[in-house]
């Protein structure tokens, strides 16, 4: 039985910010650092960044949602495009997501040397808005006990990721969010145009009453 892109991604990802949490050296050398990017052309960042995490909880908690998610979307690229062909489009699909979270605090904060952000939260966030565009009124669990419909936390997290960007509220890169949100729905539609016309589709009329 194939062992999942989606596993292999989430074993990689624990083997690395476990190196960082007893190294901070790991952690420094790969974490986004927009100031080091631009200046010091180390564009690797914007990749690396996603595979490294602060502690424990931040690595599991992000790497729960990927596998609870991932999995599905994973299977319906295999099943929309082939066995290795969509393996290695949801692979890339991930790293991209990454990469394209990352941008908007990269040009923002290019000239800040006090910015850094590290974690998967940003291609995480993309994964799961994937899934809200397949199905809009499907239920998920606010901080894992609320039930939302879908398209209603989502709309509700892009709102707020966008606020808290713009205040420069707390500890997190929310431009991450909300920019690997809007890259993970943007590529999924690139791939597959009948998402957007099956997502209107179910929002109209899956509607619960």
């Amino acid at each position: 039985m194939d062992i999942s892109i989606t596993i292999l991604i989430i074993a990689f990802t624990v083997l690395v910010s476990y190196q960082g949490f007893s190294n901070y050296a790991v952690i420094d050398r790969l974490k986004h650092y927009p100031g080091r990017e631009s200046g010091g052309k180390e564009y690797y960042r914007l990749l690396t960044s996603g595979f490294v995490h602060a502690d424990w909880m931040h690595l599991l908690i992000n790497m729960f949602v990927l596998y609870s998610f991932g999995e599905y979307i994973e299977m319906y690229i295999v099943t929309t495009f082939g066995n290795v062909e969509g393996r290695v489009i949801f692979l890339v699909l991930y790293l991209l997501n990454i990469i394209l979270a990352n941008i908007p605090t990269a040009i923002r904060q290019s000239h800040n040397p006090a910015f850094s952000s590290i974690g998967a939260s940003g291609a995480v966030s993309g994964i799961i808005f994937i899934f809200i565009l397949m199905h809009p009124w499907s239920t998920l669990s606010l901080f894992f006990v609320i039930p939302v419909p879908a398209i209603i936390a989502g709309v509700g997290y892009l709102i707020y990721s966008s606020w808290a960007a713009n205040q420069g509220h707390g500890r997190l890169d929310h431009s991450a969010h909300f920019a690997g949100a809007i890259a993970g729905m943007l590529m999924i539609t690139l791939l597959d145009k009948s998402i957007i016309t099956d997502f209107m589709y179910k929002l109209v009329h899956e509607f619960p009453l």
